[in-house]
């Protein structure tokens, strides 16, 4: 997608570094940070310097493949692969695509010699950052379909390119509908507490010039009973594919509850190596929470050009930080896959022979 008329990718790698978009910096500043190392990378993974599922996928294949990369030859090879592996795997639990990725670099280097295991770790986190662009762009190549000319879209959090490798979840129909010829308005929510809808949805939504607004987190049900909204585009950080529930940011679930009450279609856009179906339910789906100072303080710049930090709370008060909920198949009106719109029932169709 573009920046400043300009193609990019969220994340790609450079020589044996990886090199990203720093998303913590946006929408005021547009930096590419270089992450020479596996421990580095995962680091930014942690601290979201890129986040979204898919991003997030091809980032851990790219650390795993550093991982490789860095492990001495002879009889700690395989301890230091699996040390890289463990590493990467604890940044982000929610997050199946991240599992998709490093099980997928992990077994393709499984039983090679380490020479041969650093080129095919290299090739296999290639591999999966293209998959990861092709689908997304498939994603919304159906789900614009879904999307009349004059249409107002709402959206949570940030399922756009800069969640995925390129074109984005929930935000690639969108794209997609406005290239066709379709006019298209979109309402982004800030999503508290790291604003992602706010900074990043809404700077995604600039570059391609889309008209949009944001609003607070608490009026998207209000707009939805008034309505002022014909549909609502969410992603995903895992499916489960048994009950056709899907965990997203936190938020997501009460937006599907307005959206049902409302009569407003309510569909979850992802590539289909977001669902898990190993799971029993979605209640087994591990939930990440964070520390509690992403509530307590707000980050941004100032009329000055300053980066500021500042807190909004009374100190000593506790806060929870719950990063992602759960919302049942029941108010899902359908998922869009690379494969095409399913509905919640039909999830264990797409598993894999």
């Amino acid at each position: 997608m573009l920046v400043q008329g300009k193609p990019y990718r969220t994340v790609w790698l450079q020589g044996s570094s990886v090199q990203m978009i720093d998303q913590t910096l946006l929408p005021h500043a547009f930096q590419i940070i270089t992450l020479p190392s596996c421990r580095e990378t995962a680091q930014a993974i942690t601290d979201m310097r890129i986040r979204g599922a898919g991003a997030i996928g091809a980032a851990a294949g790219y650390a795993l493949a550093q991982g490789v990369l860095e492990a001495p030859a002879g009889a700690g090879f395989w301890p230091a692969v699996q040390q890289a592996r463990a590493l990467v795997e604890g940044t982000r639990p929610t997050a199946r695509n991240l599992f998709y990725a490093t099980e997928r670099v992990a077994a393709a280097v499984q039983g090679l010699a380490p020479e041969q295991a650093r080129e095919q770790a290299v090739q296999e986190a290639q591999a999966i950052a293209d998959e990861d662009a092709a689908f997304c762009k498939r994603i919304g190549e159906h789900g614009s379909s879904l999307i009349r000319d004059g249409a107002r879209v709402a959206t949570h959090c940030n399922a756009g390119w800069l969640a995925f490798v390129d074109f984005g979840s929930a935000l690639s129909p969108v794209y997609q509908a406005v290239r066709q010829g379709k006019r298209v308005h979109v309402y982004a929510d800030e999503t508290r507490p790291r604003g992602q809808g706010a900074s990043l949805t809404s700077w995604e939504l600039q570059q391609e010039g889309i008209p949009h607004h944001i609003i607070p987190d608490n009026a998207m049900g209000f707009l939805m009973q008034r309505k002022e909204v014909d549909l609502m585009l969410v992603g995903a950080d895992r499916i489960c594919a048994a009950d056709g529930s899907a965990a997203n940011k936190i938020g997501t679930y009460e937006k599907a509850v307005c959206a049902k009450d409302n009569g407003i279609p309510f569909y979850v856009a992802a590539p289909s190596t977001t669902i898990d179906f190993s799971l029993p339910s979605g209640a087994a789906i591990p939930i990440e929470e964070r520390h509690e100072d992403e509530v307590h303080f707000v980050w941004g710049r100032d009329d000055q050009g300053a980066f500021r930090r500042v807190r909004i709370s009374p100190a000593g008060t506790r806060a929870r930080n719950l990063a992602f909920d759960v919302t049942p198949g029941r108010l899902i009106t359908g998922f869009i896959t690379e494969r095409g719109i399913h509905k919640p029932d039909d999830l264990m169709q797409l598993r894999p022979r």
